[in-house]
């Protein structure tokens, strides 16, 4: 893309590594930040930088966090009985958003996928091994996507469990809430019919 610029070509293009951000919005956002807000790309670029450079991983759960310990991990008053593992950290951030869920947490940071060179050292699933035979978790709650590798991913992680005599239970998968049947795909139908539960 001819832009005049070597910079702004540069920074149009670096601004394309986010998720879902084409040409044309790389495009928008950089004269966006150039044309009416530069003290905001300025805190933009500073706050990147910081994040980029302090924020790692928890060394218990594996989540975002600048401490060694993240908050939710340090924190005494969770049920420490109760262990959700999830893809991502953005999953973790849902459940915690959406639920009253006040369990701790086990990340991934993605899910069994052989050809994109994802396999159980890389989920860190020796870790979480050794989480589940330290013998205080009780129930644990497989959180991955309804994908292919999710159901793959939830398949070792209950293997895991069992291993380790533990309880695992896995999120419900059906129609959403408010959903109406004639515009729920086959698949998801399919699933829920045969999840059924019975009303009494």
């Amino acid at each position: 893309m001819s832009t005049g610029s070597p910079l702004l070509a540069d920074l149009i293009e670096a601004l394309r590594c986010l998720p879902g951000v084409g040409a044309k919005t790389a495009q928008r956002m950089a004269f966006h930040m150039l044309e009416r807000d530069r003290p905001g790309a300025r805190r933009l670029a500073e706050r990147l930088a910081v994040a980029v450079e302090k924020v790692g991983n928890c060394r218990r759960c594996r989540g975002f966090s600048e401490q060694e310990v993240c908050s939710f991990c340090a924190n005494a008053s969770r049920d420490k009985h109760l262990l959700c593992v999830v893809e991502t950290p953005v999953d973790q951030l849902a459940i915690e958003q959406a639920t009253g869920y006040r369990g701790h947490y086990f990340v991934l940071l993605g899910r069994l996928s052989p050809l994109d060179g994802l396999g159980p050292k890389e989920l860190g699933l020796d870790l979480l091994a050794a989480r589940l035979a330290e013998g205080e978790i009780e129930e644990m709650i497989v959180a991955t996507n309804p994908t292919v590798e999710g159901e793959a991913t939830a398949h070792m992680l209950s293997q895991l469990a069992r291993a380790a005599d533990v309880r695992a239970s896995r999120l419900a998968h059906g129609v959403p809430l408010g959903g109406e049947l004639e515009f729920i795909d086959r698949g998801t139908l399919a699933h829920a019919f045969g999840g059924r539960q019975s009303l009494l």
